[in-house]
């Protein structure tokens, strides 16, 4: 997956649900303040900020967001590049997780400050040096 140069402000707005708009329009602002960097867009519903490279083992590399999100149909998902397990998310409120997504259905059910942290703390993990390199995998 790539950057490209389509619009984040015209694919926010096209987005149909009132709540996953009102999501996106306020991950947006955490992810501009945290991270310092523009959004961009990653492929045709992810937006991105940053950016990181990632090696593995068996030859394959690429690019990915350093930070992440994309407001789909059931929920709006954060993506977080050193994974859901590094971190304690009791105090976050109403969500569910996968390997490195954080699925939020109403940020109204979330506390805004603990979000915030968790993002701010991914993506100073995924810009250290040595991040997503996996001589191992």
């Amino acid at each position: 997956m790539d950057p490209n140069d389509n619009d984040v402000a015209a694919f926010i707005d096209a987005v149909p649900s009132p709540v996953r708009k009102r999501d996106a329009e306020t991950l947006l602002a955490i992810m501009s303040r945290v991270t310092g960097e523009p959004p961009r867009m990653w492929g045709p519903n992810i937006v991105g900020f940053g950016s990181y490279h990632y090696r593995y083992a068996t030859g394959r590399e690429g690019d990915a967001p350093a930070a992440a999100f994309s407001p789909r149909k059931a929920s709006s998902t954060v993506y977080l590049a050193d994974g859901t397990q590094a971190y304690d998310l009791d105090a976050l409120g109403d969500h569910t997780t996968s390997v490195v997504c954080l699925y939020l259905k109403n940020l109204d059910r979330v506390d805004l400050s603990v979000l915030e942290s968790v993002i701010a703390r991914s993506y100073a993990t995924s810009i250290a040096p040595g991040f997503g390199q996996h001589p191992t995998a």
